[in-house]
């Protein structure tokens, strides 16, 4: 499960060409949920980088510690709250990595997900909104995970979606059909990600500091020699 993202600047305007926004990215090293969080939607038929609170809260939630901050991909027609954004609501959210926490005999071992050349991760989303008042809103969103590649296996059981950046107006597009949308759902490549072990300093999300994504060890990455 995708508890924490890694953020850091990121060249958007380059995988996506007419990015509204794109400069305007929040980064951080250690970001949590219930927390803003940049993601990438359509805005007057233009991809636009804007601002939601990383947990889905549809208007009838009356407990904030109850906003999922994931979806499994497999049952989001299960839930209405995640139905409906799919079908009309879909987002993506752009990060450098994952953190995910390997069990081991005395503690869980954290582990950084990237992208094995360390480029950007466009990951599916969904967002909603509520207004609070006639002219004020709240948006919010949440990550779509599906289980892990087996190479990804050993470190944790599901990942977020990544989204080809050919594929993002497509996805993003609420014309798309979402059965169309339904086969993005699927497990990243063998060959896209890689992870290594870091500090269990990011294990605190008040620590904000860049060494949290640094290396400790070295990336666990697909060998087409090892199949």
């Amino acid at each position: 499960m995708a508890g924490r993202l890694h953020i850091a600047p990121l060249d958007l305007a380059r995988i996506l060409p007419g990015l509204a926004g794109a400069d305007a990215l929040q980064t951080s090293p250690n970001q949590a949920p219930r927390r803003p969080l940049s993601i990438i939607r359509r805005t007057g038929g233009q991809a636009e980088l804007t601002e939601a609170f990383w947990g889905l809260t549809p208007p009838w939630l009356k407990v904030l510690d109850h906003a999922p901050h994931c979806a499994r991909a497999e049952s989001l027609d299960e839930r209405p709250m995640f139905r409906d954004a799919f079908s009309a609501r879909r987002c993506l959210i752009p990060a450098s990595g994952i953190y995910v926490w390997k069990p081991q005999p005395r503690f869980k071992q954290p582990f950084l997900i990237t992208r094995a050349d360390r480029g950007p991760l466009l990951l599916a989303g969904l967002w909603c909104r509520y207004h609070t008042t006639l002219t004020d809103h709240n948006d919010s969103t949440a990550l779509i995970t599906v289980t892990a590649n087996p190479l990804m296996t050993p470190l944790t059981d599901r990942l977020p979606v990544v989204v080809p950046p050919e594929d993002a107006d497509a996805w993003l597009d609420p014309a798309t059909p979402s059965s169309q949308a339904n086969r993005l759902l699927v497990q990243a490549p063998l060959e896209l990600l890689g992870a290594f072990p870091v500090s269990r300093r990011v294990n605190d999300p008040s620590h904000q500091d860049w060494a949290c994504g640094h290396p400790t060890g070295p990336m666990l990455r697909w060998n087409p020699q090892e199949t």
